[in-house]
């Protein structure tokens, strides 16, 4: 056996240390190793941190364990979940140093070679200069430890890592006070077992991908037959109330029994479907958050946290939510619906966001998630989103549908104010006017467009092929109504415009499209919160138009 393949095998996530101290000239050589790493494109993106400060390992060690707790309730098994608590996972304080190694998005500035597949190439190469260090530590007789279990956007803060840099994780540097018996620690304690060999399988055959359909061209729908309009507003002018006096809940009752087709319509099983996707325009910094929170947030969904949660709870609404195309491999387990295109478009400052077949595959995930709900009974849908950097997408197809400048259609997103305000602006602008495509719909869609933006306007068009009544939430479902209503301008016969957001050019939007918001609150969350706080109001107009009494059954005089 080679040398090589002893320092290979020796190699552990090292969790117990001795208290000798770290010589310099050990990390230096470390990180020289870590510097010749494979670099994506040569962009040298990788950027290491040392920690020796007590206080700050001592800041770290708190995250750690507040993220913990949430590990320990992963699991329903209590023998499991007990054995869980017994094992070492960090030796953040005992470490003699502590190492973040992570990398410079900012490098994706520019165009950089090899990473058109994927962004996450970047990451990939500090994962490789994150191995490389592990050995040169090995072969110099020291050891690292791995710490994950972060939460990384708190991390990042209490740390004042610039925005642009994005942490592989903490780790751990010392000399090992145990070999763990010649095998991974996990292993060791009985956790899991390392499977003897790797997993390789030949492939042999390539399977065709089928060209999807992508007709923009829609009939338009019937007009609903003159004697039920006229049935319908006798209705509603019999109850015992003056003519109009229930202002828009009459005119939502109205069009709620058009839609159904019936004079005494039902919200039958509503869900709010929230879809999910990163955005390679981000990585630009046009978000006050990193990307990583669309997939924290995604979390936060599942587990029941997000203000859209305790909404839909509230009125008894079913949540579904899509990975649409977050830059994040979730369990296959987990209580979402997998739809993911891509992890996260490619930057339109350069290159189409994406490809033609994965704008028709936005269409065909986006139809049938929605063909699936109506299965299931629903005929009231809403639409909700999450994806740092998607209020940029948004901007972009806004001014390009509408013909409305840039300007008029940028706003604070997530928070970005004054210089940076100012700054996505510019970024926004210059990407369109590098834009030298056609003026066509399918174009821009693909070069401009996002994922769940994209699915959300497919699904607004098969729920109005179902007949379903179909909630908007605040400016980035708007776009995705306006992309829909493009294709189809009957849909509006069917959309309920739940609010009019803080988002500077929602309301704009709004005027273009001649719609009038239910509620105005200054809400700029997303997540779909604005259909479910308005969905009250939609089962009183519900409400009143079956159950309130008319002027003949209460034997009330009209006049």
């Amino acid at each position: 056996m080679s040398y090589l393949d002893d320092i290979l095998k020796s190699r552990r996530d090292t969790r117990h240390f001795t208290a000798d101290e770290v010589p310099d000239e050990v990390i230096e050589k470390a990180l020289q190793a870590g510097h010749w790493a494979p670099s994506v494109g040569l962009t040298d993106a990788t950027r290491y941190f040392i920690i020796k400060s007590d206080e700050v390992k001592t800041a770290v060690k708190n995250l750690f364990l507040d993220y913990n707790k949430k590990a320990e309730e992963l699991t329903d098994n209590p023998e499991q979940k007990e054995h869980y608590k017994t094992l070492k996972l960090e030796a953040i304080e005992e470490a003699p140093i502590g190492l973040i190694i992570a990398y410079d998005r900012s490098v994706l500035n520019q165009f950089t070679i090899g990473t058109v597949g994927s962004n996450e190439a970047v990451k990939f190469s500090s994962v490789c200069a994150a191995q490389n260090i592990w050995l040169s530590l090995t072969e110099q007789g020291y050891g690292m430890g791995w710490v994950s279990i972060l939460d990384y956007y708190q991390f990042k803060k209490i740390l004042d890592l610039p925005e642009n840099i994005e942490p592989l994780g903490y780790f751990c540097i010392g000399k090992p006070a145990t070999n763990y018996d010649n095998q991974p620690m996990l292993q060791q304690l009985h956790w899991k077992q390392k499977s003897e060999a790797p997993i390789c399988t030949e492939i042999k055959n390539v399977t065709e991908i089928p060209v999807l359909d992508f007709n923009l061209k829609v009939e338009k729908s019937a007009e609903p037959k003159p004697d039920f309009t006229r049935l319908l507003q006798e209705k509603i002018d019999s109850k015992t109330k003056p003519i109009g006096s229930l202002g828009t809940l009459e005119k939502l009752a109205f069009q709620m029994a058009t839609v159904f087709e019936t004079l005494n319509p039902k919200i039958t099983n509503p869900n709010i479907v929230v879809f999910a996707a990163d955005h390679g325009i981000a990585n630009h910094g046009v978000s006050a958050y990193p990307q990583d929170v669309t997939r924290q947030m995604v979390g936060n969904f599942l587990e029941g946290g997000a203000a859209i949660n305790i909404f839909c709870n509230q009125n008894d609404i079913q949540l579904s939510i899509v990975d649409a195309g977050v830059n994040y491999d979730f369990p296959t387990n987990a209580n979402l619906i997998h739809a993911k295109i891509a992890k996260g478009t490619q930057s339109f400052s350069h290159i189409p966001a994406m490809s033609e077949t994965e704008l028709q595959l936005c269409f065909d995930k986006g139809k049938s998630i929605v063909e699936h709900i109506a299965k299931t009974g629903s005929n009231c849908i809403g639409f909700g989103e999450m994806g740092i950097g998607n209020t940029s997408t948004a901007s972009v197809l806004m001014s390009l549908l509408t013909g409305l400048p840039i300007e008029d259609c940028v706003g604070k997103g997530t928070g970005v104010e004054n210089e940076k305000l100012l700054e996505k602006q510019n970024i926004l602008k210059k990407a369109i006017e590098n834009y030298s495509g056609q003026a066509e719909l399918k174009q821009q869609l693909s070069y401009f467009g996002g994922f769940e933006i994209i699915q959300i306007a497919s699904g607004m068009l098969t729920a109005f092929d179902n007949k379903m009544l179909i909630l908007v939430d605040g400016f980035i479902c708007s776009t995705a109504f306006l992309i829909a209503f493009k294709i189809n301008p009957d849909i509006k016969n069917n959309a309920v415009f739940c609010h009019c957001s803080a988002e500077k050019a929602h309301q704009k939007l709004l005027d273009y499209l001649d719609a009038k918001p239910i509620l105005n609150l200054d809400l700029r969350l997303g997540e779909g919160t604005g259909c479910a706080i308005a969905f009250p109001i939609l089962k009183s107009a519900e409400t009143f138009l079956n159950d309130m009494a008319s002027f003949e059954s209460a034997g009330v005089s009209r006049k």
